[in-house]
């Protein structure tokens, strides 16, 4: 089955630089809400961990695999129950479950990270499906998987897009389970600072909701940046890599 359900027509050179520029704006408003969260907080990420219990911060990485496995069996499945909402609809979802989870404290927050996870999954497979891939592929749904291996919306901004422009070269020839038992521990981390905002009863609802608000709408800009380049593609003779690196020159350029 092929990955794209339909081919797009062939783009010139200023198409295709154009999307490649909407694409760099799209990843440089991935954190900037985030990182005004963050000093609503009074803290930075690494102070966001601190928090957390040293038994939970020890564990994240397990969990965190644990927690995108269930992910990833369920995921089939619930597209035959489950429709897939609008990005702003998805991040109204995010920030309802953030609150319940955030209400009960840390407790709460525990329970609601496998939850989330699958949550967020669905979120980057619904921007794969926008782009016009067939989510259903084996191959898209070790890129789904790959953009947890962004850096977070709490990262550093100029970090973040290295790291995530280099991702799909880092993990390409992986089988799953050894994609995703290199993705957990990275993706536990950033989702232990969301855990750790929304730790706190009471005041943890409402920044659960905020900090589920801002990741959902930060995985969906950077699916849309994964997926925007492997459309691009498959629609003029560069391969990946090549406009990977041109996406980072933009970036870089500002």
């Amino acid at each position: 089955m092929s990955e794209i359900l339909a081919p797009a027509p062939l783009l010139t050179a200023a198409e295709i630089e154009a999307e490649l520029k909407q694409l760099a704006t799209c990843q440089r408003a991935a954190s900037g809400s985030a990182m005004r969260f963050l000093n609503r907080l009074g803290g930075g990420a690494e102070t966001l961990l601190a928090r957390l219990p040293g038994p939970v911060r020890n564990n994240l990485a397990s969990a965190t695999e644990a927690a995108l496995w269930l992910a990833v069996r369920n995921t089939a499945q619930s597209d035959r129950y489950l429709p897939r909402p609008s990005a702003q609809v998805n991040r109204l979802i995010g920030a309802a479950l953030g609150a319940a989870g955030g209400a009960t404290g840390l407790p709460g927050t525990l329970a609601e990270l496998p939850v989330t996870t699958a949550f967020l999954l669905r979120s980057i497979q619904s921007e794969a499906a926008r782009q016009g891939f067939d989510v259903t592929s084996e191959s898209v749904l070790f890129d789904t998987i790959q953009v947890f291996g962004a850096s977070g919306p709490f990262a550093d901004t100029g970090q973040t897009d290295t790291d995530f422009l280099m991702t799909r070269l880092s993990l390409t020839g992986t089988g799953l389970q050894k994609l995703i038992a290199q993705v957990a521990p990275k993706l536990g981390m950033v989702l232990g600072q969301k855990l750790a905002a929304q730790a706190v009863p009471v005041l943890g609802g409402a920044a659960g909701a905020s900090a589920n608000y801002i990741f959902t709408g930060y995985y969906q800009n950077m699916a849309r940046v994964h997926f925007g380049v492997r459309r691009l593609a498959t629609v003029c003779d560069q391969s990946e890599e090549a406009l990977r690196l041109q996406l980072q020159d933009v970036l870089t350029a500002g």
